[in-house]
């Protein structure tokens, strides 16, 4: 018999809608992994460590080329001076970090506080932890906002004596918001205030849409000694498969994090741990390519979307589409219903947003939907052309 840590937890929406997906012949815009591989230098430098014989286990904290690769990177991005010794663990991608980072630090009854619509695993590993979540919400685009944004009060409410952790996601998903300067030092002051950690989630930290701008919170004045930073190669370099993350930080709060990497995969996969501290000394121009392919492709499907009748928002960064339905949902259609009749009808799926969010406020998705760009132009197209009969 399952226990009651995992009883409450079922098949994932994602898998329901690939699912579904393949059922139904249809254009997945679904799950958020690229249909296309990264560099080629990337992958033979994973082949040539492969051959190399670099295949037993690697150092649990990450290997060393690695550890220094990351070092290195978060000084040329960021300005930022990390120890490669003490202040990197290298985990099994970033899903590894964030329920490595929960376990180290949370107690039961310690409060976490969550931006919603949240990364799955957030409330997951919160739930395991025997933690209580705190939820603030993000509101969608309006009349007197441009981005995504949260009312400061309710942040404020959100904290108390028992607040452990805050989760920051930025860039955002689902949404694709981009944190400001001054939202952050709005998050971090109340995390100082209340004694707790700033967990940033940095994964989509390469995917950022001009003018918005992506910042490290870590390296804002005053929020260095509290931030633990997590990020990923997946999706900087579209290998997902691979599953190299980290975290960075602090060097006592890395090392929390890493006794309990240490019970969780121990070490993670040594020749592709060479292969990316290959890849994030790649050149500038990689990364200037990375994000101007990216952008075609989110005005792509913007494009299509608006063509579909619906109403794509703003998109500062990640590989995800948010967009309202209020146009083509039957009365009393929730998100779930709404993409389910898109894959049956219109034969492109979607992910419902509401699985994003607590239960009391699922019904701000119901009239959204969310969207993956990161596919090729032909399967855009294709949704494209579908998208265009829509669900009706």
């Amino acid at each position: 018999m399952e226990s009651q840590r995992v009883a409450p937890f079922g098949t994932t929406v994602f898998a329901e809608f690939s699912r579904l997906a393949a059922q139904h012949g249809a254009v997945n815009l679904g799950q958020g992994f690229p249909d296309f591989d990264g560099p080629d230098e990337v992958k033979e430098a994973a082949i040539e460590a492969i051959r190399a014989g670099v295949n037993q286990y690697a150092i649990s904290t990450g290997a060393i080329a690695l550890r220094r690769a990351i070092a290195a990177h978060a000084k040329r991005f960021y300005g930022q001076l990390v120890d490669p010794d003490a202040q990197v663990v290298v985990t099994s991608g970033c899903t590894e970090a964030i329920f490595d980072a929960v376990m180290a630090l949370v107690d039961p009854g310690d409060e976490v506080v969550l931006f919603e619509p949240f990364y799955d695993s957030y409330l997951a590993s919160v739930q395991m932890a025997g933690g209580v979540p705190r939820f603030v919400e993000l509101r969608a685009p309006d009349a007197t906002h441009g981005a995504w944004w949260f009312d400061e009060r309710e942040l404020a409410a959100a904290f108390s004596a028992r607040t452990r952790l805050v989760f920051l996601n930025t860039p955002h998903n689902p949404t694709g918001k981009v944190f400001t300067v001054e939202e952050i030092q709005a998050i971090g002051a109340l995390a100082r205030k209340h004694g707790a950690v700033l967990v940033s989630d940095e994964v989509y930290e390469h995917l950022v849409f001009g003018p918005a701008k992506h910042v490290r919170p870590a390296t804002l004045p005053g929020l260095g000694d509290l931030t633990l930073t997590l990020s990923s190669a997946g999706k900087s370099f579209s290998f997902t498969g691979w599953k190299i993350g980290w975290a960075l930080g602090p060097a006592p709060l890395v090392k929390a994090v890493q006794k309990a990497h240490q019970w969780v995969t121990f070490a993670t996969a040594a020749p592709f741990q060479a292969a990316i501290a290959k890849a994030l000394a790649l050149p500038d121009a990689y990364f200037q390519g990375f994000v101007r392919d990216y952008q075609a492709k989110r005005d792509r499907l913007s494009l299509a979307l608006k063509a579909g009748g619906l109403e794509p928002l703003t998109c500062e960064g990640t590989y995800f589409l948010m967009a309202r339905t209020d146009s083509h949902r039957k009365p009393g259609e929730d998100d779930v219903g709404f993409c389910r009749r898109l894959v049956t009808e219109a034969g492109v799926a979607a992910i419902p947003p509401s699985v994003f969010y607590s239960p009391g406020h699922a019904p701000s998705a119901h009239g959204l939907a969310r969207f993956a760009f990161c596919k090729t132009d032909s399967v855009l197209d294709a949704a494209a052309s579908r998208l265009s009969k829509g669900a009706r």
